[in-house]
């Protein structure tokens, strides 16, 4: 893959996972969207782990704060932690079937939720409901689906 072609294939993928995470959608369904951006930050990670790393996913997560409108750095300190993971475990999990990967990618959805929430705790108490976990497991069952896609972009 050409050099030049693989950095827009890369940035123009978090854009359109960007657009993703703010899709506006009813309030039944807001709460299964999941990390679109920490999704694809997974599988390029994954993919080329000696071009998208912790850098990547630094400036994409300052982004996602200015997106989101939360506290700067907070999605930032996040994905890196979580990309941080995969770049030290990419070997192995390129080599796990497709179930195994998504509990990996579970696990990685869940520190960086739980991450998020402790954020959302320093600046004001809150409470954990229960549909917190519902942006974890719905990430967690499309890792299938992105992984795919993200294939199919990659060798197009």
């Amino acid at each position: 893959m050409n050099n030049q072609h693989s950095v827009w294939r890369i940035f123009i993928t978090l854009i359109f996972a960007m657009c993703l995470r703010i899709l506006p959608l009813p309030e039944s369904l807001a709460v299964f969207n999941p990390d679109w951006v920490l999704l694809v930050l997974i599988y390029w990670s994954l993919a080329i782990p000696e071009r998208v790393g912790i850098s990547y996913a630094w400036i994409f997560g300052i982004l996602t704060d200015v997106l989101m409108g939360r506290l700067f750095g907070q999605y930032a300190l996040s994905y890196s932690l979580v990309i941080y993971l995969v770049l030290i475990w990419h070997r192995q999990l390129r080599q796990f079937p497709q179930f195994q990967q998504s509990v990996f990618v579970f696990a990685c959805l869940l520190i960086s939720q739980l991450l998020l929430f402790w954020f959302e705790n320093l600046k004001a108490p809150a409470q954990l409901h229960g549909t917190f976990w519902l942006p974890v497991l719905s990430g967690t069952f499309c890792w299938t689906l992105v992984y795919h896609m993200m294939r199919f972009v990659r060798r197009f």
